[in-house]
């Protein structure tokens, strides 16, 4: 079957920076809904029309994946509204900051720990790797009609492309996905 708009594909692949460094693997393969929310758009378009065993590389600019850094979305916020097991990397859904935080706080971002101060904390509400080119060297493993219920929630449910807070008590794993 080939790859068209609302199908479910499972993919595997090796995500670097424009030097080569590896910045994400995902070696055992995971679904994502075509036509959902899934992956980025320019992944949709390059995979149509392939099928499963094909192989794909793609350049994406930071527009095309996951948006130029803005250093308006980084804050300083007083260390004492924070939790005292506070720790970086943690991650916060914006519209559950504490009481206090700045009022220019989007509440539709996720902000994460990026430094910790004695008397600061510095959250940033940019995704992890904005501003920054990929390469993406992709494997479609398998390719499948999306069933009624996948194509009305639009999502397979992996979210790598998007950030989520953490749990309490959830540490990661500083993993991508």
């Amino acid at each position: 079957m080939k790859i068209t708009p609302q199908c479910v594909v499972a993919l595997t692949w090796t995500l670097k920076d424009t030097l080569g460094e590896i910045l994400d693997e995902l070696d055992e393969p995971v679904e994502f809904l075509l036509g959902g929310d899934d992956l980025l758009v320019k992944i949709e378009e390059r995979l149509q029309g392939h099928d499963a065993g094909d192989a794909l590389d793609l350049h994406l600019e930071p527009e095309d994946a996951f948006g130029d850094y803005d250093e308006n979305r980084v804050f300083l916020e007083p260390r004492k509204l924070f939790p005292a097991e506070l720790e970086e990397g943690m991650t916060f859904d914006g519209s559950a900051l504490p009481a206090g935080c700045s009022p220019d706080i989007k509440p539709e971002l996720i902000y994460t720990v990026t430094e910790l101060y004695p008397e600061h904390v510095v959250l940033d509400g940019n995704h992890p790797l904005a501003g920054i080119a990929i390469r993406l060297s992709l494997k479609v493993e398998s390719v499948r009609e999306a069933s009624e219920d996948e194509i009305g929630q639009g999502s397979m449910g992996t979210g790598f492309f998007k950030l989520e807070p953490m749990a309490p008590g959830d540490h990661g794993d500083n993993t991508l996905h």
